[in-house]
């Protein structure tokens, strides 16, 4: 299980990590930046079909544990509604998110499955619901006979098409979906069934109901057993920071040497390509003896660790790096295509000083060396994304020199948040002006109403 874990996230983190690289490129024309954005939503999708298929397998093979933690439940929840709201608005919907007022804020359980267990049934949610809206209610209950433990009661409620009642017993069978999951041509049937382990590992169970009538949806309903914890003994939460576009190294800065240890030639090269080309001073080894001689002779300032590799693994590498005085000022941060949660402790206990896994984004690399190197960077508000790349195309004035009757029918679907109507009218103008049908279709594809009403508004005599 963790060779195949490691042979499928490996080239993934490949596809991934080159597809971000290249989004740097100045020249990268409209259609060029469209492509670019498909590999990686499609390298992302793939990502977390083999996440589930991982997740199933450990599951069976009895290898999934409890890392519990102590977190702010109400920061958990308030990111949940961030993250959905606007894909509820994008299809017209209503997201609610109700807690009851005795809902303890800190509490003690796994979660990262809490978290991913009420993702996969939101995604669902908003997924096969239409019309009407999506609601997340929380209420505490309290638990007999479990001293120092209290219970979190949630439902997940929709107004979609709703699940027949033949279908609701199979529902959280491995591979098994529903007839609307199977017309929809995506999933692995194995969301439900890994949430339903997850719960249950937390102390509870998941349950559905519905009538299967349209409009009246279903309500996925989940309990756990919590331990309510004190407000101190709950580490402060980083807020997440928005996406910075690193261009390079503030000037003035001691030059910073790091040194990349990856067998895996693809991913030892997108990682010294990426800190190269940032102002690094970059050296690269194979596996754990070369670095023991890499840093023996050029002290490094962070070693980026592979930790599965030939001859000497990353763990023994650390291990005799961080044994040394000189190597306790030597930041090592464990880099692994593992999808197990517990080697992260493994990895802590020989001495890294941090852990990130693979697929990496490039983000998180950056963020990595700030927090141990205290390096800062010159760098570009936000990263950009597929649609970025096409901004000087989008122009009021080229909006204009296309015909009145084709504006005014374009503005009336961005109004109407019709993508289907935008895309049909975009591809008329495809043979007269390629890049900008190119630009349009990109925003009409990520549903970006908001910047073409924006837009819109600007073409207005």
């Amino acid at each position: 299980l963790a060779n195949m874990s490691h042979e499928l996230r490996t080239p993934l983190n490949a596809i991934l990590g080159f597809s971000q690289l290249m989004a740097r490129a100045p020249n990268l024309d409209a259609e060029g930046r469209e492509n670019l954005g498909i590999i990686r939503r499609s390298g992302g999708h793939l990502l977390t079909l083999i996440n589930d298929v991982l997740a199933m397998s450990k599951i069976e093979a009895g290898r999934t544990t409890l890392n519990e933690s102590n977190f702010d439940l109400y920061r958990l929840l308030d990111d949940l509604e961030d993250m959905f709201q606007l894909k509820a608005e994008e299809k017209g919907l209503q997201l609610r998110f109700e807690r009851a007022p005795d809902v303890p804020q800190y509490v003690r359980t796994d979660e990262i499955k809490l978290r991913q267990v009420l993702i996969n049934l939101l995604n669902n949610a908003v997924k096969f619901t239409e019309q009407g809206g999506v609601a997340v209610r929380v209420r505490h209950s309290d638990l007999t006979g479990f001293q120092n433990l209290s219970g979190l009661a949630f439902e997940v409620q929709d107004t979609g098409l709703g699940i027949t009642p033949d279908e609701q017993e199979a529902l959280f069978e491995p591979f098994v979906q529903t007839k609307t999951g199977r017309q929809a041509r995506e999933g692995t049937g194995l969301g439900l069934p890994i949430s339903r382990q997850f719960v249950r590992l937390m102390g509870g169970d998941l349950t559905v109901s519905s009538d299967g009538v349209p409009g009246q949806g279903s309500v996925f309903s989940f309990d756990v057993q919590v331990a309510i914890v004190e407000p101190a003994a709950v580490a402060g939460v980083q807020v997440p920071r928005p996406t910075r576009w690193v261009v390079g190294l503030e000037p003035g800065q001691s030059a910073y040497r790091v040194l990349v240890v990856e067998d895996d030639e693809p991913s030892r090269k997108l990682l010294v390509k990426l800190l190269s080309s940032s102002g690094f001073e970059v050296r690269e080894a194979a596996n754990g003896q070369e670095a023991i001689e890499m840093w023996e002779q050029w002290q490094p300032h962070l070693i980026w660790m592979d930790m599965r590799m030939p001859v000497m693994d990353g763990y023994e590498a650390t291990r005799r790096i961080k044994a040394t005085a000189q190597g306790q000022t030597t930041a090592v941060i464990a880099l692994t295509a593992s999808s197990f949660e517990e080697e992260r402790a493994v990895a802590l206990a020989v001495g890294c000083d941090d852990f990130l896994q693979k697929p990496f984004r490039e983000a998180d690399i950056f963020e990595a060396m700030a927090k141990h190197l205290g390096v800062r960077y010159d760098d570009e508000d936000e990263a950009p994304d597929e649609a970025t790349g096409t901004k000087d195309l989008l122009t009021a004035a080229a909006l204009r020199a296309l015909p009145p009757e084709w504006l005014a029918a374009f503005r009336e679907a961005i109004e109407a948040l019709d993508s289907e109507t935008a895309k049909t009218l975009v591809d008329q103008i495809a043979k007269s002006d390629a890049p900008l049908a190119t630009a349009l279709t990109d925003l009409v594809a990520h549903y970006r109403f908001d910047r073409l009403q924006a837009l819109m508004e600007e073409v207005e005599p």
